[in-house]
């Protein structure tokens, strides 16, 4: 049965350490402009939440900012849901707005995301498990809040200057090596680590 294509951004499942993931999260304010969905990976905007600064009741002063990533950018995290919004219960991401919004983001190195490839140019093979990969290029996610980033099945490298280590196929019935696999990856150009590569 070939696999679904269901994009759904990174997902945290477990720890390297094989401890499973338990829900453990930061939050970080968003400032910019820029969408963000529930499943996008995000880095550092450089600032904080300004004296004074409140989000639907919550004291943000001096919360570390956050914007959403592109490929190639050094990744801080990955969103896995957001503070309510008191003016729109049913928006569950954070729109292109100038709009503040509060992220809960899991922004420890050592957790293990399942994200799947987006299959253009080639499929990820067997033999590229622990090579590096970046994401392809950010899309809008869908209209329940979830993002739609893919890994980039053409973009292995040997170096370390890739966004994603390649850990094993998702062991599920349902995947399969091949087009639209599901794989876990760790976030390799991590802002809270260094590594160097395979």
């Amino acid at each position: 049965m070939p696999n679904v294509d269901r994009p759904m951004g990174l997902i945290p499942v477990r720890h390297v350490s094989g401890r499973p993931y338990t829900g453990s999260h930061r939050m970080y304010l968003c400032e910019a402009s820029n969408a963000i969905y529930v499943g996008d990976p995000v880095k550092s905007a450089g600032s904080a939440g300004a004296a004074g600064t409140h989000v639907n009741g919550v004291n943000c002063e001096g919360m570390p900012t956050i914007d959403r990533a592109a490929a190639g950018d050094t990744i801080l995290g990955v969103v896995v849901g957001f503070l309510p919004l008191q003016s729109d219960l049913t928006l569950l991401y954070k729109a292109a707005t100038s709009a503040k919004r509060i992220a809960l983001v899991v922004d420890d190195p050592d957790v293990v995301f399942e994200i799947q490839e987006d299959s253009v140019g080639n499929d990820i093979a067997a033999t590229q498990v622990n090579n590096n990969f970046d994401m392809a290029a950010w899309t809008a996610g869908t209209s329940q809040g979830v993002s739609a980033v893919e890994l980039d099945s053409s973009d292995a490298t040997g170096t370390a200057t890739a966004q994603f280590r390649l850990v094993g196929l998702v062991n599920r019935p349902d995947n399969a090596i091949g087009t639209n696999a599901k794989w876990e990856v760790l976030i390799n150009e991590h802002e809270y680590k260094t590594t160097t590569g395979v």
